[in-house]
C-alpha cells in the first residue's frame, strides 16, 4: 500500500551528551554543530553501544511501480500533505505503466529529469574515463558542459533543450566565437545527450536537431603547408638559433653582434638543444605525428634495426586510441639512431661526473625528445628568424605580434607541419588511399581537403597532360606547341562516321568495305569511284544489312552492305 513516512537512522552519541529517561523512554540531550541544544531518542546499536535515533527531516514515499516492484523515493518535502501529493503522482504514473500508456523506460526517464544536472555530468565523465579517453579531452568536454549549463541556467536534466542550446550558440556567434569552436561545444552536448538516451536518462537526445555551423564559411585558423625551401631554412635556423642567441651581445656598442663569450660546456648544451629542436621539426614533417604523440615517444618504441624502420605509437597516446606503427624514412631513421647514440653518450658522461654507474644503454622509457609545452612560441621565433614570418607592431596598442598569415589568410603553427606532411605526399604523387593511411585518417576527405594545401600543388602543370584541341584543323595532340599545326578533329570524326579512313592519334582507324578506292586529294578525303548514284536503302532492294560497331564513344552503328 502506498504511504509516506520519515526514515530514521542512528549515529554515535556526541561528546558531552547527557542521557536521561522521560516517560519510560531513554533520551539524550546534546549540542549540535551550531551550538543549539537538541534532544533525541537513544537506541541500542548492533555493537551494543548507545546511539542516537535520528528522524529524517523530509518524507519518503513508498509504493509499487508499474512492474509491481516496491519502491522508496525521497519526496524532498517536509510537509506531510505535500509529500502525499508527490506520492499520488508516483502512483498515477505506476497506473499509466500498468495500462501501457507509458513504457517502463519512459517512466524511469521521468525520475531522472529532476536529478541535479551535475550528478549526470559526473556520471558521464566517469563513463568517458572508463572507456580510456584522453584526460585532456575529457576535461575539455566537462568544461564545455559546465559552461553550457551555467550560461543556460540549467540545474536539472529537464532544464536542457535544443532551443536553449541553439540560442546560446547564436549568442556566442554574435560575440565572435568561431564556427569550429561552436561545433566543439555542440559535439560535447550531443555526446552527452546520446549517453543520456542510452542509459535511460532520457527517451531521446534533446540536442539531436541542433544544426552544425559551417566551419568552411567561417575559418579562423586555416593552416598552410611550408614549401621545401622554407623547410630547409627553418631547420637550419632551429639548429643554430639557441647558440647564436647566446653569442649575441644584448647591449652596448656591439649590440646585435655574435661575439659574446660562452663557456665550452654551455656551447655544447646549446648546440645539443638546437639539434634536438631541428630534429623535432623534421620528425613532425616526415611522419605527420601530432605534438602530443611525438612527446609520448620513448627510445623503446623505436624499431630502427629492421628492413622497414618504424616507431610504435601506443593506443593510449594516439588521438583515435587505436595505436599505430609509424613508418620512418631511412634518412630520418639514421638521424634518430645518431640522436639516441648522442643521448647515451651524454648520459654516460654525466654519470661519470657524478660518480654514478655508467649506463650501457638508454632505458627503454627514456623520452625520445624533450618536447617543450611552449613549442608554438618557439616555432614562431624560428619562423621570424627564417624569414617565413615577421614581427609587426600594433599602431593602437603598441604591442608586437608575429604575423604568420599568407595572402589567403592561412597561418603556420606546429600542427601546420602535419598539413605540410599531407601536402608533400599529395605533391609527390602518392595515391589518396595511401596518404590517408599515412595520415591515420578515417575519412579520405579530411586528408584531401583539410590537410592538403592546394597552393603547393602543380595544378598548371597537370593541365599540360590534357590533349590540345586546335580550332583551325590538324591532328589531336598532347603537345600544346603543336596544337595549331593543322588538322580538324571534328572533320576527322565526321569522315570516319561516314565510313572513310582517317589517321588520328586519339581515334582508332576503321576501314570500311571498299576502302582501297578511297584516295586523298588536297587534304580532303574523297572516293575514287566514278559513279555518284545513291543506292536505295530499302531491304527489298539492297537485302539485309549487317550492323557494324565503329570506334566512337558513345557507340554508334553503321550499315555495311
Amino acid at each position: 500500500m502506498a504511504t509516506v513516512f520519515k526514515k530514521t537512522f542512528t549515529k554515535p552519541l556526541p561528546e558531552g551528551a547527557a542521557v536521561f529517561t522521560r516517560k519510560g523512554e531513554q533520551l539524550a540531550r546534546f549540542k549540535d554543530a551550531q551550538g543549539k541544544t537538541r534532544t533525541a531518542r537513544v537506541t541500542c546499536g548492533k555493537d551494543g553501544t548507545a546511539r542516537l535515533l535520528i528522524e529524517a527531516a523530509t518524507y519518503t514515499a513508498q509504493y509499487r511501480d508499474g512492474q509491481g516492484i516496491l519502491r522508496e523515493t525521497a519526496t524532498g518535502c517536509r510537509d506531510a500533505t505535500a509529500a502525499r501529493n508527490v506520492l499520488a503522482e508516483l502512483v498515477r504514473r505506476a497506473e499509466l505503466v500498468k495500462g501501457k500508456v507509458l513504457t517502463a523506460a519512459q517512466d524511469a526517464a521521468i525520475d531522472h529529469q529532476n536529478t541535479a544536472l551535475t550528478v549526470h555530468v559526473a556520471a558521464f565523465v566517469a563513463h568517458l574515463t572508463a572507456k580510456g579517453g584522453a584526460p585532456a579531452r575529457i576535461a575539455q568536454v566537462e568544461s564545455r558542459l559546465a559552461r553550457i549549463a551555467d550560461d543556460c541556467q540549467a540545474r536539472r536534466l529537464a532544464d536542457l533543450s535544443a532551443d536553449k542550446l541553439v540560442a546560446w550558440l547564436a549568442q556566442r556567434q554574435a560575440e565572435g566565437m568561431s564556427a569550429a569552436t561552436r561545433n566543439g561545444y555542440r559535439e560535447s552536448a550531443v555526446g552527452f545527450g546520446n549517453w543520456c538516451r542510452r542509459t535511460g536518462r532520457t527517451t531521446a537526445n534533446p540536442f539531436a536537431d541542433v544544426p552544425i555551423a559551417n566551419a568552411k564559411a567561417d575559418p579562423r585558423r586555416q593552416r598552410r603547408a611550408l614549401t621545401e625551401a622554407e623547410l630547409v631554412r627553418l631547420l637550419d635556423v632551429a639548429r643554430r638559433r639557441p647558440l647564436i642567441e647566446a653569442l649575441t651581445v644584448r647591449t652596448g656598442e656591439r649590440k646585435g653582434q655574435a661575439v659574446a663569450k660562452v663557456r665550452p660546456e654551455v656551447r655544447e648544451r646549446l648546440d645539443f638543444k638546437g639539434r634536438e629542436r631541428a630534429l623535432i621539426y623534421k620528425t613532425l614533417v616526415l611522419t605527420g605525428l601530432r605534438k602530443g604523440e611525438l612527446a609520448s615517444l620513448t627510445v623503446g618504441q623505436l624499431e630502427l634495426d629492421c628492413p622497414t624502420p618504424s616507431a610504435v605509437l601506443h593506443a593510449a597516446d594516439e588521438k583515435n586510441r587505436q595505436g599505430s606503427r609509424i613508418a620512418l624514412r631511412r634518412d630520418l631513421a639514421a638521424d634518430l639512431e645518431q640522436w639516441t647514440a648522442d643521448k647515451l653518450r651524454a648520459a654516460q658522461e654525466a654519470a661519470k661526473r657524478e660518480g654514478q654507474p655508467v649506463p650501457v644503454a638508454l632505458p627503454t622509457h627514456t623520452p625520445l625528445f624533450n618536447v617543450p609545452a611552449a613549442l608554438n612560441v618557439i616555432l614562431d621565433r624560428d619562423l621570424v628568424a627564417a624569414g617565413i614570418a615577421r614581427r609587426v607592431k600594433d599602431a593602437t596598442t603598441g604591442k608586437v605580434r608575429i604575423e604568420k598569415r599568407d595572402g589567403r589568410g592561412w597561418t603556420v603553427d606546429v600542427h601546420a607541419l602535419r598539413t605540410t606532411f599531407g601536402t608533400l605526399l599529395s605533391k609527390g604523387g602518392v595515391s589518396l588511399r595511401t596518404a590517408q593511411a599515412a595520415m591515420r585518417h578515417s575519412d579520405p576527405a579530411l586528408t584531401a581537403n583539410v590537410y592538403t594545401d592546394p597552393q603547393l600543388l602543380d595544378v598548371a602543370g597537370a593541365l599540360d597532360s590534357l590533349p590540345a584541341l586546335p580550332l583551325t584543323g590538324g591532328s589531336v595532340t598532347n603537345d600544346p606547341s603543336k596544337a595549331a599545326e593543322g588538322g580538324n578533329p571534328l572533320a576527322l570524326l565526321l569522315a570516319q562516321a561516314n565510313g572513310f579512313s582517317c589517321a588520328s592519334e586519339a581515334i582508332p582507324v576503321k576501314k570500311a568495305v571498299g576502302a582501297e578506292n578511297v584516295i586523298q586529294k588536297g587534304g580532303a578525303v574523297v572516293s575514287a569511284c566514278g559513279s555518284k548514284t545513291k543506292t536505295p536503302l530499302t531491304t527489298r532492294v539492297n537485302g539485309v544489312h549487317s550492323k557494324r560497331v565503329m570506334g566512337l564513344e558513345p557507340t554508334t552503328f553503321t550499315l555495311a552492305t
